[in-house]
């Protein structure tokens, strides 16, 4: 079968050939000189390194508050989402009708993305105990919106005994020169997901690894849902995701789970992948 080639944005690691084969594993600064503009009478040593001591210590501390000032002013362009990497339950409201879950409901604050006005507003569910995790400035989008080119991730969530939950966006213009596509236009779920497979895994993709899909309707937005086993993935061995368009923008909630994980977590995986929506 037929391998898609593209290479996501945000692997760390590069991409494997084939999907069918795992993946291979100072100086000393310069001391600071003393200028003042009417020559001093010479003093003894003692006398001398106490009048230059002063300016230079004024002089480092000045220069500390400004560097800390422009640190502190720039710290806006780092920070690109409002991750905290402490258990989701302590801040997140739980789901009325099941309090073993809370609820994520994005806003502009969370993604650059959402504050460009260029991904409409989701929410999924996930395990009280699990943290979201920091998403690289180049990974985030933050570099390119409102026009970005290629896929970005939003928010990423995980836990460590069951797995890890992501949401990416593409631009649609990358999958149908149609503005305003819905994920039908696009095509069937399989010719989706040979586009958007790569991000599922982290690296590349073989259609023979899709072992399910599925289409969903809410309302007025579809969506296609997927079950892959990706023995050599980087983001998991198995995989399950959910993807919709709106706007110029397709949607793909991705959850992942290694062979360790997967048997205790996988009900729990799908209960997310469910409750994802627009």
């Amino acid at each position: 079968m037929a391998t898609a080639s593209l290479s996501p944005l945000f692997s760390a690691t590069p991409a494997a050939t084939s999907s069918r084969s795992p993946p291979l594993p100072s100086s000393h600064p310069e001391s600071l000189s003393v200028c003042t503009s009417n020559p001093s009478p010479v003093r003894s040593p003692k006398s001398s390194s106490s009048s230059v001591s002063v300016p230079r210590r004024r002089h480092l501390i000045l220069g500390g508050v400004a560097l800390l000032s422009a640190l502190l002013k720039d710290s806006s362009s780092y920070r690109v989402s409002e991750a905290r990497e402490v258990e989701v339950g302590s801040y997140l409201p739980p789901l009325p009708s099941d309090p073993s879950f809370v609820v994520f409901k994005a806003t502009p604050k969370d993604t650059p993305a959402l504050r460009a006005g260029n991904v409409q507003p989701y929410e999924f569910i996930l395990p009280p105990t699990w943290k979201q995790t920091r998403v690289a400035n180049i990974l985030s989008g933050n570099y390119c919106q409102p026009k970005c080119a290629e896929p970005w991730v939003e928010v990423k969530f995980e836990d460590e005994k069951q797995g890890k939950v992501q949401v990416v966006a593409s631009p649609l213009i990358r999958l149908t020169n149609k503005p305003g596509a819905t994920i039908e236009d696009i095509g069937s779920p399989e010719k989706l997901i040979a586009s958007l497979g790569p991000f599922v895994t982290g690296n590349t993709f073989d259609s023979d690894e899709l072992i399910e899909t599925s289409v969903e309707k809410h309302g007025d937005q579809t969506y296609y849902t997927y079950a892959l086993e990706t023995p050599f993935a980087l983001t998991g061995s198995h995989n399950l995701a959910k993807a919709t368009a709106k706007g110029n923008t397709v949607i793909l909630f991705v959850a992942s789970a290694n062979d360790k994980q997967w048997p205790s977590s996988k009900k729990t995986l799908k209960a997310m992948v469910d409750s994802f929506q627009i």
